[in-house]
């Protein structure tokens, strides 16, 4: 039996009742087609989710009875911003799904020294709105119960000036291995932000402010990976060593 997900925040739930928004009642009521009496199920982005009764509405404004509040364990241990630099359309857009899908907290676009000017073009609230959308669906489809952040995008100087800590830049011909960086946190982090270069990769100068600032550059071997391919590699590592994939 399918399980159907729905998002409000918040300040749609009071008391006992939630009122979901336009969209996912137009999902609820147009697309699912879903009767009063149905058992949904719905997270606020904060951590809770509640099992509810469709009571009525319409496409516009769904009131639901909860049921019950829960706090699952779905969301990993370990918050990971993930600093990106912007690809273009659609990689970007796959970045923000499987991340969102891996459990990172945070995302940040880069614009960088050889950020693709076509990715730099595509940049505007309504890509801003997208990804922020993908990530929701993302975060529906596989059961968490926060949604990522999606940083407006930054430029890197602006980014190096104050960037979460600690944090692994992956590089793609040197640095050190991450078996190094895990023995050296053997008891283990909770936070942790990873810098992925562009589809041009990383400028020297880049690699060495970043190290200059407190980053630790690491590799993810030998072979040179596409940007959407280490960004996910590099994701699912840390939550292998220091998260919930262990």
């Amino acid at each position: 039996m399918s399980r159907h997900r729905f998002y409000a925040p918040p300040s749609s739930i009071e008391g006992d009742q939630i009122t979901l928004g336009p969209e996912e009642s137009h999902h609820l009521w147009r697309v699912l087609r879903m009767r009063p009496g149905a058992v949904v199920y719905v997270f606020d982005g904060t951590g809770c989710e509640y099992v509810c009764q469709l009571q009525g509405g319409d496409h516009q404004r769904a009131r639901l009875n909860i049921v019950e509040k829960r706090h699952p364990p779905v969301e990993s241990p370990l918050a990971i911003t993930l600093a990106q630099g912007l690809a273009k359309g659609e990689k970007f857009e796959l970045i923000v799904q499987k991340a969102t899908e891996l459990g990172v907290h945070r995302i940040i676009p880069l614009i960088t020294a050889h950020t693709l000017s076509t990715g730099i073009r595509e940049v505007g609230h309504h890509r801003l709105h997208r990804w922020r959308r993908i990530a929701l669906e993302a975060a529906k489809q596989c059961g968490r119960t926060r949604i990522p952040e999606i940083l407006t995008p930054r430029r890197w100087e602006i980014f190096l000036r104050a960037f979460p800590r600690p944090a692994l830049l992956f590089a793609e011909r040197a640095g050190r291995s991450l078996a190094d960086v895990a023995r050296a946190w053997s008891d283990g982090i909770d936070t942790l932000c990873l810098l992925i270069g562009p589809e041009g990769g990383w400028q020297e100068s880049e690699v060495a402010a970043a190290q200059t600032a407190g980053a630790i550059v690491v590799t993810l071997g030998r072979r040179i990976l596409r940007t959407e391919t280490a960004a996910l590699a590099a994701v699912s590592v840390v939550q292998h060593l220091w998260g919930d994939l262990r």
